[in-house]
C-alpha cells in the first residue's frame, strides 16, 4: 500500500503499525464521540483497505460496540486511550488522530455532527491559548 504509520496508547502497552492512507480526516461532535473523548470532538482518520499490525499488547485491548450502531471503540484497558478500531465487515480501520506517532499527509476536512455538539463549544478560537500550562 505505501503508506506505513506506527502509533501507540498513552501508557505504550499497545503499539500498532498501520499499511494504508488516510482517505478521509473528521472531528466529530457527536454526544458519542464527546463522551468516549471528554472532550469537544473526536479527531478521526478513516483508512479504507488498510491493514494493522498490533506490535505489542494486543492482548491489553478492550473493544466497545454501541448495539444498533456502526459506534465502536478499541482502547487500551491499561490506561484507557483510544487506538484504531479494525472495522473488518465494512473493510475499514478507523484511527484516532491522537494516538499516531508518525505526521499524517492529510488535514481535517470537516467538522461532523455539529448539531449535537456541547453547548460550551461555541467561540473555543477566541479563548487564549498558551504553549505551556498557564501560571
Amino acid at each position: 500500500m505505501g503508506h506505513l504509520h506506527t502509533g501507540s496508547c498513552l501508557c505504550g502497552a499497545a503499539k500498532f503499525e498501520l499499511d494504508g492512507e488516510f482517505k478521509k480526516f473528521f472531528l466529530c461532535h457527536c454526544s458519542r464521540c464527546r463522551k468516549t473523548s471528554g472532550s469537544a470532538h473526536c479527531a478521526n482518520l478513516f483508512a479504507p483497505g488498510a491493514t494493522i499490525k498490533w506490535l505489542s499488547g494486543e492482548d491489553k485491548l478492550s473493544y466497545y460496540h454501541l448495539e444498533g450502531s456502526h459506534f465502536a471503540r478499541t482502547f487500551c484497558s491499561v490506561c484507557g486511550s483510544n487506538v484504531p478500531t479494525d472495522a473488518k465487515a465494512r473493510s475499514l480501520v478507523v484511527v484516532p488522530a491522537g494516538c499516531l506517532d508518525t505526521d499524517v499527509d492529510i488535514t481535517a476536512q470537516a467538522h461532523i455532527f455539529t448539531g449535537s455538539k456541547g453547548n460550551w463549544d461555541e467561540g473555543l478560537d477566541k479563548v487564549p491559548s498558551f504553549e505551556g500550562m498557564p501560571t
